[in-house]
C-alpha cells in the first residue's frame, strides 16, 4: 500500500498539466510570486482608475516633489513639498510618478509579452521543423547558431539601429533575439519524440506529418515551451528596459520603466526615488518570473536543470 501513496503524473497530457499547476501552487514561494504578478497585472489594468493624472500631464508647481515618505524627513523643505495629489512624487517636469510607473509598467509588460509570444511562435515552428525533418535541420540550426554568435542585447541594439528607434522595432528586435533559444529547446525535445514507438506507429498508419507534428509532437514539447517562455518573459522585460534606458526602446515622452530610470539618473542625489521606484519594479517582476520558471521547470521537466 505504501507504493500507492506516491502520486505521479505525466506532464505531457492535459490532466498532467493541471496536476502540475496544483503542485506549483502548493509551493509557498511560487504561490507568492504568482499572486504578486497577478496583483501587478490587475493594478496596471486599473491604472486610469487609480490615478487621475495621465502619464504626460504636468504640474509645474510641484516639480520634483518628494513622495509621501518625505513627511517624516528631517529636511523641512521636503516636508513642505509633499503633495497629497502626488503620493509618489513628481519628476523634473512635474509629471506624476505613480501615473508614469503604472502606465510605464503596462508598456514594459506588453512589449515583454508580445516579443516573447512572437519569438515563441517562430522558435517553436523552426524547432519542430528542424527536429522532425533531417534535411532542414542543418540549415535551420546553422541560422540559429549565426544569431547566437551575437550577444543578445547587442543583436537587439543592432536591429533597432538599422530599423530606427520605436516601440514596434524594439519589440521585433527582442523577439528575433528570443527565437534561437526556443528553437533549440524545442528541437532537442522533438528529436526524442520522433523516435518514440507511438509516433512511428502513427506514421505507419498513414498519418500526415502535419497531424503528427500538431497533435502529438507539439503536445510533448508543451511543458518545455511553458518553462522557457516564463523565464524568457523576464529576459524580455530586462531587454526593453535596457533599450529604453539607452534611448533605443520606447521613445520619450511615453513612459517605460527603463526610460524612467534613464530620466531619473540626472536627479539621483536630489530625488533618488526617481530611480529606485522603477528599478524596484523591474527587479521584483523579473525575480517573480524567474522563480515561477524555476519551479515550473522542476515540476514539468527536471531534466532541464543545470
Amino acid at each position: 500500500m505504501s507504493g500507492a501513496a506516491k502520486t505521479t503524473f505525466n506532464p505531457y497530457t492535459r490532466g498532467g498539466l493541471r496536476a502540475a499547476g496544483r503542485k506549483l501552487l502548493k509551493n509557498k514561494l511560487a504561490t507568492l510570486c504568482f499572486i504578486l504578478l497577478l496583483a501587478l497585472v490587475v493594478v496596471l489594468a486599473l491604472a486610469p482608475l487609480i490615478t487621475p493624472w495621465g502619464p504626460e500631464d504636468t504640474d509645474v508647481a510641484s516639480r520634483l516633489a518628494p513622495g509621501f515618505w518625505a513627511q517624516w524627513s528631517d529636511n523641512p523643505v521636503d516636508r513642505m513639498k509633499v503633495s497629497p495629489l502626488h503620493p509618489l512624487g513628481t519628476d523634473h517636469l512635474g509629471r506624476d510618478m505613480l501615473s508614469r510607473l503604472l502606465y510605464g509598467g503596462r508598456t514594459s509588460l506588453m512589449v515583454g509579452l508580445v516579443s516573447t509570444a512572437m519569438g515563441l511562435f517562430w522558435g517553436v515552428v523552426l524547432g519542430m521543423l528542424a527536429g522532425y525533418y533531417k534535411r532542414l535541420d542543418n540549415l535551420i540550426m546553422r541560422l540559429m547558431d549565426l544569431l547566437f554568435t551575437f550577444p543578445g542585447i547587442l543583436l537587439a541594439m543592432l536591429i533597432v539601429a538599422m530599423l530606427g528607434s520605436s516601440t514596434f522595432n524594439a519589440t521585433m528586435a527582442i523577439s528575433i533575439w528570443s527565437v534561437p533559444s526556443f528553437a533549440r529547446m524545442v528541437r532537442s525535445r522533438v528529436l526524442q519524440v520522433r523516435e518514440e514507438d507511438y509516433v512511428m506507429a502513427i506514421r505507419s498508419l498513414g498519418a500526415s506529418d502535419a497531424r503528427i507534428l500538431t497533435r502529438h509532437v507539439f503536445q510533448n514539447t508543451l511543458p518545455i515551451i511553458i518553462v522557457v517562455a516564463t523565464m524568457r518573459m523576464g529576459t524580455s522585460l530586462i531587454s526593453i528596459s535596457t533599450l529604453s534606458y539607452l534611448g533605443m526602446g520606447v521613445p520619450a515622452p511615453a513612459p517605460e520603466w527603463g526610460g524612467l530610470i534613464a530620466t531619473g539618473k540626472n536627479y539621483l542625489w536630489q530625488r533618488p526615488s526617481l530611480i529606485i521606484l522603477p528599478g524596484a519594479a523591474v527587479m521584483l517582476t523579473v525575480i517573480c518570473l524567474n522563480i515561477l520558471g524555476d519551479k515550473l521547470r522542476d515540476i514539468l521537466d527536471p531534466s532541464l536543470k543545470t
